[in-house]
């Protein structure tokens, strides 16, 4: 059987490949559900080339590094990768599944989009372990935690992702269909259709496993081991630092739960094609939702700002700075001065963050 005669799905941000007939244009295979994706992956490029633009220059050209912002640049860099590649797939889907970018850029497409998916869960995996350590073993965290060691868990961090990620880089592929239509999929192999199944179920629950399960069991661990550990609760519940990982790891896993799920639903249209029509909607959606995730952290820095709260003319930039500068001195302010600081830093420079550069 060959692989143009076997269904194929875009793994990682895909649609359902069906049979084009010789007489109907690519844009008639655009349906509602299609440009509903559309419209999220256009969501996620415009806010998220300028969010993740102003995360990386506030931390990595205005502040001295430190364990915490070197975590949070290196977060933002893996989205900002991501969504420049973002208009080669919005032009892929807009234009019916064609692929006019050559066989190179359709395996470097997919295989940003897995870094980044690997590169941002496991950051995510990182800060938790990072924040549970500093506050559980101090001893530990002030002799180890120290800014060339984050650089090489961060290097470990590049490498694993991009060693888990590599598979797309073989096997994605290009092939012609009718009235020169060009598609971009999963070349697992041209005859073997065991050894599709397989190279298929086997890429799958990798990225399952390394890619959600472990990370979100390490992180609920961790998060746990915090609340249950830390005896006096105002240390854990007042951290800005506490409130905003947890809202960047939630939102993480809300975005990318429907995306594992229906991969792993996708699986059995090998051998069974009852969920054809359900996998052919619900993927374009649950992929739109995973991208979005690209362009919400700075977006989520803004809504936990303090800062917002008392000025209410602050420039995005600068409500995205006020809430990582919270972050990265969380633990060495208390609540009460902190906002004191912010309330007359409103008052006194009419809505300046600070005069001259500010490092954590």
């Amino acid at each position: 059987m060959a692989s143009a005669d076997i269904p194929q799905y875009e793994d990682n941000f895909t649609e359902y490949l069906e049979n084009y007939e010789e007489d109907e244009p690519p844009q008639s295979y655009i349906s509602n559900v299609h440009i509903a994706s559309l419209v999220l992956h256009s969501v996620a490029f415009l806010l998220g080339v300028p969010g993740n633009a102003i995360v990386i220059w506030i931390i990595g050209f205005k502040w001295k590094k430190t364990a915490t912002s070197l975590w949070f640049l290196n977060l933002a860099i893996a989205d900002l990768i991501f969504v420049l590649f973002l208009p080669l797939y919005i032009s892929y889907v807009a234009t019916g599944f064609h692929w006019p970018f050559g066989k190179w850029l359709c395996k470097a497409n997919s295989f940003i989009a897995l870094l980044n998916m690997f590169a941002s869960v496991f950051f995510l995996t990182a800060i938790s372990l990072d924040r549970y350590i500093h506050l559980i073993h101090p001893v530990f965290s002030y002799k180890y935690r120290t800014v060339r060691n984050t650089l090489i868990l961060i290097l470990i961090i590049w490498v694993l992702a991009t060693v888990i990620g590599s598979p797309a880089l073989y096997f994605r592929d290009t092939l012609m269909l009718a009235n020169n239509i060009t598609i971009c999929y999963n070349n697992f192999h041209q005859t073997d259709f065991d050894l599709i199944v397989l190279r298929h179920n086997a890429l799958t629950w990798v990225r399952f496993i390394f890619g959600y399960l472990f990370p979100l069991l390490t992180m609920v661990v961790c998060y746990s081991l915090l609340v249950r550990q830390v005896k006096k609760t105002t240390i854990l519940t007042s951290s800005r630092l506490f409130w905003t990982i947890l809202a960047v790891v939630v939102v993480f896993f809300v975005c990318w739960t429907p995306y594992h799920i229906f991969s792993i639903i996708e699986l059995s249209i090998h051998h069974n094609n009852s969920l054809h029509d359900l996998l052919r909607d619900a993927i374009p959606l649950s992929v739109g939702f995973a991208f979005i995730n690209s362009c919400l952290n700075p977006i989520l820095y803004v809504l936990l700002s303090k800062k917002r709260q008392y000025c209410f003319s602050v420039t995005f930039s600068e409500l995205v700075k006020h809430t990582l500068l919270e972050v990265s001195r969380s633990g060495t302010v208390s609540e009460p001065v902190w906002n004191s600081m912010s309330l007359q830093q409103c008052e006194d420079v009419g809505l300046e963050t600070s005069q001259g550069e500010i490092s954590p």
